[in-house]
């Protein structure tokens, strides 16, 4: 349709008439300049494009931003935390609300909780990263979208085994109706009330991770601390490669630095803790000797030596600080004070080191740990997750990148297990209390 030679016989048309002409044409013009603006999002990438799909629910129903849900300041380790902040997560969305940013805990207590040093989650997690990523699933919010209209409802949530999944399922059904559901604010008390009985599948919870993001400081130094594991690999390959035929190290020296992540649990505590827990549950397959790791290590294949191989462990709990000598030729250990990154380290409260040291591991080349710490298993539930969004939805008997193994389980090639996160699992209890029982699918 040629507009402009519209535009000219418009002096034809009879008065009566030209009214309703010039609406079509306004309505038209509209109509161009409409796909003018939508044309360039329908050639969007597939990730781009479920954004944009997903930010059409705010027309709809959705996560509320006028209701919300309050837990107390959570504590224990920092993945302990996490899944902890999911599920309050989890809970806020099933009651349609918005979670009031909560605040964590930077030092580690178990009993004291007096003495527990909080930390807003902004200072360890990025906030607006958070709601842009789960945007549609689940949403944070400030104090300060909170008008305090209404008094906040106190929920008190109940322990022990009394306190079945079936009455904490009830009770957050009531919970949507009534009173409740008019009050501004859920506010969820009890006895470390974080831990209520779960309701939510593991694919629930990867979600929510994956919407976590560190925040920009402490993404700095995550960064440095790759770095600096890389730049002791390109060391080893130049050591390696004057020790040996230059020659047959050339291709070696152009390929991408590579390193093993090992979560090595031999400090005391953990010890005297997995020895008590193989007793109680006649297991023998959860305490693992500094040897027996080495040992395991030292069979994985996936990666070509020289290799750095990254320790993360607890240094101030360990009785033994050899831990970087016995590993075998080809294989370089490191931990913080010999890579050279204490000084990352000491200025940092407990939770900012251990969430460092999670994505160090998560972002290794191959991780190795042990399928009974909640550290391990969160970190191969996100390399789970990254090879499933690869299309790659099992590990069995080939490198396919991103591997992940546990040494405290003996494989069928006698080495250690591969494994890979049960993504259809209805529960989060097998990660969050350990089990042998895994696979590489």
């Amino acid at each position: 349709m040629n507009i402009l030679q519209d535009l000219k016989h418009l002096k034809h048309i009879s008065l009566p008439t030209r009214p309703v002409i010039c609406k079509c044409l306004i309505i038209v013009i509209g109509l161009i300049v409409l796909r003018a603006i939508v044309s360039p999002f329908l050639a969007i990438n597939s990730s781009e494009k479920s954004f944009y799909e997903s930010a059409t629910l705010d027309l709809f129903p959705g996560v509320r931003k006028d209701k919300f849900v309050e837990v107390p300041q959570i504590i224990w380790g920092l993945n302990n935390q996490k899944i902890a902040f999911a599920r309050a997560c989890l809970t806020a969305k099933y009651l349609n609300r918005s979670l009031l940013m909560p605040s964590l805990s930077a030092s580690l207590f178990y009993k004291e909780v007096d003495l527990l040093q909080p930390i807003t989650f902004d200072k360890v997690f990025d906030f607006n990263k958070f709601n842009a990523r789960c945007h549609g699933f689940a949403r944070l919010a400030r104090y300060s979208e909170v008008s305090n209209h209404t008094e906040p409802f106190i929920l008190q949530k109940g322990s022990g085994r009394r306190w079945t999944v079936e009455r904490d399922l009830d009770q957050l059904q009531q919970s949507r109706l009534g009173v409740v559901d008019g009050s501004e604010v859920i506010h969820i008390t009890g006895k470390h009330p974080f831990l209520w009985p779960d309701h939510w599948p593991v694919k629930d919870y990867a979600r929510i991770f994956e919407c976590l993001a560190l925040a920009p400081e402490v993404e700095t130094e995550v960064v440095k601390v790759i770095s600096k594991i890389r730049e002791a690999g390109r060391k080893a390959r130049h050591e390696a490669a004057i020790s040996h035929n230059k020659n047959k190290m050339d291709g070696l020296t152009d390929l991408p630095v590579q390193y093993i992540a090992v979560h090595m649990r031999i400090e005391k505590d953990w010890m005297i803790h997995c020895k008590k827990w193989e007793q109680r549950s006649n297991l023998n397959e959860i305490c693992s000797s500094k040897g027996e790791i080495i040992h395991k290590v030292s069979q994985i294949t996936d990666l070509r030596r020289p290799v750095v191989v990254y320790l993360a462990v607890a240094d101030g709990l360990l009785e033994d600080d050899s831990v970087t000598s016995g590993w075998r030729v080809g294989m370089i250990a490191y931990e913080k004070k010999k890579l050279g990154v204490t000084t990352i380290y000491d200025r940092q409260p407990y939770l900012i080191k251990s969430a460092i040291d999670f994505e160090v591991c998560a972002r290794a080349d191959v991780f190795v740990g042990n399928s009974f710490s909640t550290f391990s298993n969160l970190v191969v539930l996100s390399r789970t997750e990254k090879l499933y969004k690869l299309g790659k939805a099992s590990s069995c008997g080939e490198n396919v990148g991103l591997s992940s193994y546990a040494y405290n389980v003996i494989g069928d090639d006698g080495g250690p297990q591969r494994w890979m996160t049960d993504m259809s699992d209805i529960s989060l209890q097998r990660i969050s209390y350990g089990t042998n029982n895994i696979s590489c699918h």
